[in-house]
This record gives structure tokens, C-alpha cells and sequence, in this order.
């Protein structure tokens, strides 16, 4: 799997998934992960979603490869 420039992925940057739903927003990025911030999150919790999963970025949007509802299926919780 080929890494990607990810240098485009900004704080607070709005995350949606391929369908349009809003999935977070982007507290930095960590590596080959995105932080979310927890603000934006239903739990209170700062979430992690691999890098790998951006499609495209449009603007301040992060548009992912998979869907809202598989986006969050595959958060890692922060420790």
C-alpha cells in the first residue's frame, strides 16, 4: 500500500464520509491517523481513523472512501 502526502489534512478540518455524513472533525494529524477532537464526538472521546481512508480533500472537507456509518465503525479510541 503506497503512503500518501496527507500534508493537506488540517487542524479542525471537517471529516465526511462517502455518502456525505458528517463523521468528526480533525484535531491534528498523528502519523498515518487522524485524531479526532473530541468535541465533535457523540462519546466525548478523541477517536483515531487511519489516514488511509481519505479520498479527497475539498477545501477545509476530508472526504473518506467508506461511508459515515463504516468510518465509525473503525474509530480506535484514544488511550
Amino acid at each position: 500500500m503506497a503512503e500518501h502526502d496527507h500534508s493537506a489534512i488540517k487542524e479542525h478540518m471537517t471529516i465526511i464520509g462517502a455518502d456525505g455524513v458528517h463523521v468528526g472533525t480533525v484535531d491534528r494529524l498523528d502519523g498515518e491517523r487522524i485524531k479526532m477532537a473530541k468535541s465533535d464526538s457523540a462519546d466525548g472521546k478523541h477517536h483515531y481513523l487511519p489516514a488511509g481512508l481519505v479520498a479527497a480533500v475539498e477545501g477545509d472537507t476530508i472526504r473518506l472512501s467508506a461511508t459515515g456509518a463504516t468510518a465509525v465503525g473503525l474509530f480506535e479510541e484514544a488511550e
